[in-house]
């Protein structure tokens, strides 16, 4: 363990800049581009899905209410709708543009602890947690990252002690998504997706320990809708689409 020298906030704050490298390109650079230094740059971004679903799962493990634990995420899930539906140009109504980056990943984040407390702590038989997983994957569906970011962060949590596990979790449920964007929707963004594996060497260095700045976990939250709230005023001022949220 003391090889591994990044600790949990760390690996948060490299989250967080990849995912403002991220969003800010897709507003500079509107659409999937073949440009290389614009493509390398949402490569960058790869890096904060999978963070994002491990540290959930990480989450489920050491919480001591999970209650609070998922009421908080919905909360920001909420206003996370707003902000991200602000920064893209996305109406906030939902299914209006189609059903695809309705709302921001936080509200498939949630459902994942959801589904975690309903698979771990309910006397539920095999078909009745199929059939909620089926349940909470659709209700997740139309969010950013959709349903992956759902059962991600569940296989995450039940393989939690085995990194292979979960190194190969992150590649499988990663594929299926930029597999299913590869052969219907989108080939470049599908492409784009499969450069999440880059994350499995950061996290291959967690050493198990928050940090000790105990804030970062209310700054990510925090910093989510705010950073998006910036992206959108943004995108306002260079394109002044306003309309299009409405």
């Amino acid at each position: 363990m003391k090889e591994k020298r990044l600790n949990g906030n760390q690996i948060k704050l490299i989250a967080i800049i990849a995912m403002t490298v991220d969003h800010l390109t897709w507003v500079l650079f509107p659409g999937t581009q073949a440009v290389w230094y614009v493509f390398l740059l949402h490569i960058i971004g790869r890096l904060t899905a999978p963070i994002m679903w491990f540290f959930i799962a990480e989450g489920c493990h050491y919480t001591h209410d999970m209650r609070r634990y998922i009421g908080r995420l919905f909360f920001f899930a909420l206003i996370s709708h707003f902000a991200y539906n602000f920064a893209f140009g996305i109406p906030f109504l939902p299914f209006l543009t189609g059903v695809f980056n309705q709302t921001s990943v936080m509200w498939s984040l949630a459902w994942a602890v959801v589904l975690v407390a309903l698979c771990t702590r309910t006397r539920l038989p095999g078909w009745g947690k199929t059939l909620i997983i089926l349940a909470v994957c659709l209700i997740a569906f139309p969010s950013d990252w959709s349903s992956i970011a759902v059962m991600c962060p569940l296989f995450l949590f039940f393989h939690r002690g085995d990194f292979r596990r979960q190194a190969r979790d992150i590649v499988l449920w990663s594929f299926l998504y930029a597999a299913v964007y590869f052969l219907f929707l989108d080939r470049l963004y599908g492409v784009l997706q499969l450069f999440t594996f880059l994350t499995i060497p950061i996290l291959a260095r967690y050493n198990g320990e928050r940090g000790s700045w105990k804030g970062m976990k209310w700054f990510f939250y925090l910093y989510y809708p705010l950073h998006l709230v910036v992206i959108g005023l943004l995108r306002i001022f260079l394109r002044g689409d306003v309309s299009l949220i409405f």
